[in-house]
């Protein structure tokens, strides 16, 4: 019900409207934040071959502009169901959020043939425990005070990528 009533918005304008807005999101709000720090640790991971994918519980229509901004080719989001080129503000499959983005994300190894050896996750929310206890290398970054209390009790890497 909550993806339902947060999409419901998307329903209420074109795609060249809701391109323009989200354009307009991206240049007010999105670009000014797109931390240094943050770019040269993609770029690092870049540099080394690693393959580069995004999970979040944000939608598609918002996320994957900002994705894109980041050059990264790999997102799983929740989706969001277009009919006859509308948004009709229903997702389908499984959300991406707390266990479901284990879901996606073993979806997503299998059908791309990779695994999560030597992989790093990097999280801010507490909400991401179940994923980044899957990986090799689980890094918290700027996190929450549930996931900052975890990653202590685990000895996970935290770091921050705000601009000091």
């Amino acid at each position: 019900k909550y993806i339902e009533f947060s999409l419901s918005p998307l329903t209420q304008h074109s795609m060249t409207k809701l391109d323009e807005l989200h354009q307009q999101f991206m240049e007010s709000h999105i670009q000014p934040i797109m931390l240094p720090k943050a770019k040269a640790l993609i770029e690092s991971h870049r540099d080394k071959g690693d393959t580069l994918l995004v999970i979040t519980a944000t939608n598609r229509f918002v996320t994957a502009p900002i994705v894109e901004a980041f050059g990264i080719e790999n997102l799983l989001a929740i989706e969001v169901e277009v009919v006859d080129g509308q948004y009709t503000g229903k997702s389908f499959g499984v959300p991406s959020f707390k266990e479901g983005k284990v879901t996606r994300l073993n979806d997503w190894l299998a059908e791309n043939t990779l695994s999560l050896e030597g992989a790093y996750f990097y999280s801010d929310s507490h909400n991401d425990i179940p994923l980044l206890a899957k990986v090799d290398h689980p890094v918290v970054v700027d996190g929450d005070d549930q996931l900052l209390k975890h990653a202590k009790t685990n000895n996970w890497k935290c770091i921050s990528l705000r601009d000091n």
